[in-house]
């Protein structure tokens, strides 16, 4: 689920449908959520977050949010179920490192040594085309990226996933 693409919870095009569908049929059904989806249904909570420090707003959180929906229907609906919730985020980030991931680590060091030393500021270091290069910063957040809806590339996760269109 993606912030570009609305989705229902309810009805017979709605998520909930759809699980029920999964746990019916294969027996189990694993949902994930990119930052910023659904938060046309989360509107009371978006309007009391505030800010962070930044100015961004604070999105709440529809992770917990999709798991009490969905323990709420199944237990409606007097069918069991045993609903797991993992934000990978702390996860991803203890995952400890690799060869291959010191190596990254240290070349985006000394570029952004490199780049510090030769007087630039401003700027983050990247890997791109296979060269490490600096990029300025006011490019970075410039603008939000979005996925386009429409494209080849969002169609074949579609595909690869079996996600129907909750809408």
């Amino acid at each position: 689920l993606i912030p570009e693409v609305p989705f229902t919870l309810s009805g017979d095009r709605g998520i909930l449908q759809h699980v029920k569908h999964l746990l019916a049929t294969k027996g189990h059904c694993v949902i994930v959520v990119a930052e910023g989806a659904g938060m046309d249904l989360l509107k009371e909570q978006l309007a009391k977050s505030g800010t962070d420090a930044s100015g961004n707003v604070k999105l709440p959180d529809i992770g917990l949010w999709l798991k009490e929906k969905i323990e709420g229907y199944f237990d409606e609906q007097d069918m069991e179920t045993n609903l797991k919730y993992m934000n990978p985020m702390y996860m991803i980030r203890t995952v400890p490192a690799n060869a291959s991931d010191s190596l990254y680590c240290s070349e985006l060091g000394v570029s952004a040594v490199h780049g510090a030393m030769s007087g630039y500021a401003g700027f983050t270091v990247g890997l791109i085309n296979t060269r490490y290069v600096l990029i300025p910063m006011t490019e970075i957040v410039q603008e939000k990226i979005k996925v386009d809806k429409n494209s080849s590339t969002w169609a074949r996760v579609i595909a690869m996933t079996g996600q129907p269109h909750f809408q």
